[in-house]
């Protein structure tokens, strides 16, 4: 049995959730061809684990790494923290577009994002292999990009002409190797969706045996409704469903995550499979225009921004934002208000003055009403970021102790130099999968370190039809991750996001070391994977 690697001498947690097991792993090419005590190997590069925990590679079940990998494919604050792949596709993915969607989608990328020059979701991915990154990519279709393939970003139900159409799109790139379809129900045009129009792409998906997976309708006052309405989208289509980022937002919301736990208890007990990930931080992030309502973003950007230069319309805006509403997620009233909005501009954009401060702050030192302030910044950074405080740490552990809750970092990849270190964004991207490590299994005991792996490695894995990969076992992919259980964590805050995970020691992908000794080697073997290939 010929080796190309050896990961000697540590204790193994195969990602099967049970305990660890002293032994060696044995790699050839791009495959694990031994696991077990002494296994040999005796001539090729060994990878000292002495001490260390060895794991299978873990899995962002939500990356928005999209974009920073095409610009950076080393992925380091993901890498620094042992994740081997990355998956896409929450609501809006690079693929498929049409010149008209384009057009849509373009005003909302940052300046430095790449031309959107990609037809198929599935050319994008293959071409990200093809320039070099460091993780394996996979991706859901954005069911933002097949709303507005069929009906723009008007408000409005897509005709039985225009769903056939984007059902057959949606059927290619599944045939392509998309995991199946990733809805983001609280942003428009995705959120003018009716549950029968998802229904309808879903059962498209359960042809595929591919996953539906969504940011709910509601995450809020509506978020045991919104639960219900995914269980249904799965039943009536006949395929898996995944709850993207499980939360309650809104102090009053708090004592729902209990009843939403019991809702997707009882649809698996029927045997339905649904499941849920989530992201261990008290904050989201999101665009600050995402606390203007819906209806005011009917037509797209430039709809919006003219509806802005109206003053009766601006009023009318005004009002909505701060009055509960049946029909939408409120983000600014479920942080308690201004007050808990942290703002999070481009560092060379028109609103760069106001980074990190509460939108209450800026309104303050502007002289003005902070609904009118966030007005004004949507005016002059319409992509412009905030990180919004409403969730419960409580909450947060009751939704994590559930073993059908994977991780997803619901981030961008970065790296700690200039100039991508000035990137606004949220400690999430730096550290999601070190803090359950270092958090909620060394220090709380919340999780078991097998059953923390098995959450991040072989659950997410399994959900996605990522064939041979997420175990170690003898035949799988050679993705492996190697850490030391008593110094791994998260160092990013929300005010200085941007400082690298502790305590990983070698990352292998797809067989060759990306990782070692705690240093980047250089080498970019990720490669796009498809669903069930």
């Amino acid at each position: 049995m010929s080796t190309t690697l050896v990961i000697r001498g540590g204790t193994v947690h195969d990602g099967s959730g049970g305990p660890g097991r002293a032994a060696d792993v044995l790699v050839n090419g791009d495959r694990i061809v031994a696991v077990g005590p002494g296994a040999g190997g005796d001539d090729a590069p060994v990878l000292d684990a002495t001490g260390l925990v060895v794991a299978p590679g873990f899995v962002n079940v939500l990356s928005h790494a999209y974009f920073t990998l095409e610009r950076d494919g080393r992925g380091l604050s993901d890498l620094y923290q042992g994740v081997t792949t990355q998956v896409f596709g929450e609501g809006i993915s690079i693929g498929p577009f049409t010149p008209a969607v384009r057009t849509q989608v373009e005003p909302g990328l940052e300046p430095d994002d790449p031309p959107l020059v990609w037809d198929r979701l599935s050319e994008f991915l293959a071409h990200l292999e093809g320039k070099g990154v460091v993780q394996n990519v996979a991706s859901f279709v954005g069911a933002h990009n097949l709303r507005m393939i069929g009906a723009g970003s008007d408000d409005r139900p897509m005709t039985v002409t225009e769903l056939s159409h984007v059902r057959g799109v949606l059927d290619e790139e599944l045939a392509d190797g998309a995991l199946g379809l990733g809805s983001a129900l609280i942003y428009p045009p995705g959120c003018f969706a009716s549950t029968d129009e998802l229904v309808a792409l879903c059962e498209v998906v359960a042809r595929h045996d591919g996953m539906y997976i969504s940011h709910m309708r509601s995450e809020g006052d509506h978020f045991l409704e919104a639960v219900d309405e995914l269980i249904e989208i799965g039943r009536r289509a006949g395929l898996r469903a995944e709850i993207y980022h499980l939360k309650a937002a809104g102090r009053h919301n708090w004592p729902k995550m209990a009843r939403a736990v019991e809702r997707v208890e009882a649809a698996r007990a029927s045997g339905q499979p649904v499941t849920a990930d989530i992201y261990p931080y008290l904050a989201g992030q999101t665009q600050l225009a995402a606390s203007i309502p819906p209806d005011f973003h009917d037509g797209g950007y430039e709809a919006l921004a003219a509806r802005l230069a109206d003053p009766a319309e601006r009023a009318r805006i005004r009002e909505a934002v701060v009055t509960p509403s049946e029909r939408w997620e409120n983000l600014y009233l479920a942080t308690g208000g201004a007050g808990g909005v942290m703002l999070l501009p481009d560092p060379n954009g028109p609103a760069a003055e106001y980074r990190g401060l509460s939108l209450l702050q800026a309104a303050e030192g502007h002289g003005t009403d902070p609904v009118e302030m966030l007005l004004q910044l949507v005016e002059q950074e319409p992509a412009l970021h905030a990180m919004y405080f409403m969730m419960d740490e409580e909450a947060l552990r009751t939704a994590l102790r559930n073993p059908w809750v994977s991780v997803g970092s619901d981030a961008p990849t970065y790296a700690t130099e200039s100039p991508y270190a000035d990137a606004p964004t949220h400690p999430r991207a730096y550290g999601t999968f070190a803090r359950i490590l270092g958090r909620y299994v060394r220090e709380q005991s919340l999780l078991t370190l097998g059953e923390a792996v098995r959450r991040m490695t072989s659950l997410p894995a399994g959900n996605l039809g990522l064939r041979d990969r997420g175990l170690l076992a003898a035949g799988n992919y050679a993705d492996i991750v190697v850490f030391d259980p008593d110094t791994v964590g998260d160092l990013g805050t929300y005010e200085e996001p941007h400082q690298y995970a502790t305590g990983v020691r070698h990352v292998v992908v797809n067989g060759q070391t990306a990782f070692a000794d705690g240093v980047p080697t250089g080498l970019l073997p990720g490669r796009a994977l498809r669903r069930g290939r």
